[in-house]
């Protein structure tokens, strides 16, 4: 990483802590009813604290999970971005969900890792751009640690590979939710993904543009707990942070 951008990526507080989970293979609502718990008591403890001139600590988290195929749509997405109708999808074995992040339609499914970092950024920095781009950048490194050079596309959050190409394509999608300065949603990085699911929706809304995965590009399926590993380093490090078990 550049200096320039290491300044910018620099925070003031150093080894903020982190409550890590690992969650494995899970159903799509678990994980959701998990966030929206998570992120309404750290929204409480904010709330309690400026009624009452208080100074409790808030906790953040950083979840990561692997989900059953399922695929959602974002608050601002298109319902004619979904190719299948949800009786198609049950017979895939698909489910469906409308959500409450930013951003359009994407799948999840096994051998993806999917990160969900509810973070009171108050603790942090208060700027979103900054957290997207910080988001994208622990993906940029992580995959540079298996010898895949991806980047950004302007005006399109996520992580591609070959921008600027007839060939781009988006090998990590982003979207999340924020009030009060906490987050919820996060990544959706392809480690050893089926793509197929990918052709009943139009990805993040974005036409004339593909998918790819880690194991597409490597031409070889990859040790997944090795990328979580360094999904983990990268996050620590970018964000001045230190999980906590």
């Amino acid at each position: 990483m550049s200096t320039q951008n290491s300044n910018y990526f620099n925070n003031s507080i150093m080894d903020r802590e982190i409550q890590f989970r690992d969650l494995g293979l899970s159903d799509y609502q678990t994980i959701w009813d998990l966030q929206h718990d998570l992120f309404q008591k750290t929204i409480d403890v904010k709330i309690h604290n400026r009624r009452s001139e208080t100074n409790l600590p808030t906790t953040s988290h950083f979840l990561l999970v692997e989900h059953f195929p399922v695929i959602t749509l974002g608050k601002s997405g298109k319902m004619d971005h979904l190719l299948l109708n949800k009786k198609d999808l049950e017979k895939e074995g698909i489910s469906f969900y409308k959500i409450d992040r930013g951003g359009d339609v994407t799948y999840h499914g096994p051998g993806q890792i999917v990160g969900y970092p509810i973070l009171d950024l108050d603790q942090f920095f208060t700027d979103i751009h900054k957290y997207l781009r910080l988001l994208e950048q622990v993906i940029i490194s992580t995959l540079m640690d298996f010898e895949i050079t991806a980047t950004r596309s302007k005006g399109e959050t996520g992580v591609w590979i070959d921008v600027g190409t007839p060939f781009a394509r988006k090998i990590c999608a982003m979207g999340i939710r924020a009030s009060r300065w906490v987050t919820m949603h996060g990544f959706s990085l392809n480690v050893n993904t089926d793509l197929k699911p990918f052709d009943h929706i139009v990805p993040c809304g974005i036409q004339g543009k593909g998918v790819t995965s880690m194991a597409k590009e490597l031409s070889q399926e990859v040790d997944i707990e090795e990328v979580k590993e360094r999904i983990k380093h990268h996050f620590q490090d970018l964000f001045d942070s230190q999980f906590v078990y």
